[in-house]
């Protein structure tokens, strides 16, 4: 949730090209894999920049959120090359009256035809928080983190229950951050409705998910780069996970009791220990 005074359209642009800039630096976006969306929920306009428009329809319906925007990265864009031209990458979408399509609104300069092939997710996991929480503010992003995917290509690492005990231990701040673990899918099309309906049952409970053999997606009520942060969170566990691996798992992390007590002290509402 964002209180006003709330941001500018300039303001939303660069977060989105720093959070682009940002998961490329880690390794998270290679070509034009990874996308970012973010739902606007007060009173908003596309402006002069994004004078161009077209009706498109939406994935699911979304009745819920009637007037209201999203800014989405185009299909097949560098999520490093937002930054210095959001124009180029991005698109502004208000939901028509009925739900069932939008305006989609463009530069001139505008470089792709349709949003992130990703896009359907997108959607459903922003419609499902918009209903629980009733939040004005939701982004989403999806990377593909080196570590995180390497192990989830390692049929235990897709198991919930293992992958949680195993990242969380490496860091304090990684239950600090992610209180109610990590979701884990299993592989699924991308793009396609199952992984959609998978990745939207998942983030009711997970403010991250892994797919399976693809890579990761975040969700934040605050901003993009705070999304960001939970996957540089995780790849870092991770990261840490394929070290011990390699030196033949000679690190204890930390210990159960140890998580314990850094979620007692700072009061957290933790549900994975």
């Amino acid at each position: 949730m964002i209180s006003s005074p709330f941001p500018s359209n300039d303001e939303l642009l660069a977060m989105i090209g720093e959070t682009g800039k940002r998961l490329c630096e880690i390794d998270a976006s290679e070509g034009a894999s990874g996308n970012i969306s973010l739902y606007i929920g007060w009173p908003f306009e596309a402006g002069p920049k994004f004078p161009v428009q077209k009706t498109v329809p939406l994935p699911v319906e979304a009745p819920e959120c009637a007037g209201k925007t999203f800014i989405v990265t185009g299909s097949g864009r560098r999520l490093r090359e937002i930054i210095q031209n959001p124009e180029e990458n991005l698109g502004f979408l208000k939901i028509d009256p009925e739900g069932k399509s939008g305006t989609l609104f463009l530069s001139e300069c505008c470089q792709f035809q349709n949003l992130t092939s990703e896009w359907n997710t997108h959607l459903s996991v922003h419609l499902d928080q918009i209903s629980q929480t009733g939040t004005n503010f939701h982004a989403i992003v999806h990377g593909q983190p080196l570590y995180i995917t390497y192990l989830s290509h390692i049929p235990i690492y897709r198991e919930e229950k293992w992958i949680n005990k195993r990242l969380l231990r490496w860091e304090a701040e990684a239950i600090v951050n992610l209180p109610d673990g990590i979701g884990c899918v299993p592989f699924e099309v991308p793009s396609s409705s199952q992984l959609m309906a998978a990745t939207a049952q998942s983030m009711l409970k997970h403010n991250l998910v892994v797919w399976a053999k693809h890579g990761v997606m975040a969700r934040s009520d605050k901003s993009p780069k705070h999304a960001l942060d939970l996957i540089e969170y995780m790849e870092t566990a991770a990261h840490y996970e394929y070290l011990d691996m390699i030196a033949g798992h000679p690190a204890d992390g930390l210990a159960e009791q140890e998580i314990k007590k850094i979620a007692a002290l700072l009061k957290l509402n933790q549900t994975v220990f």
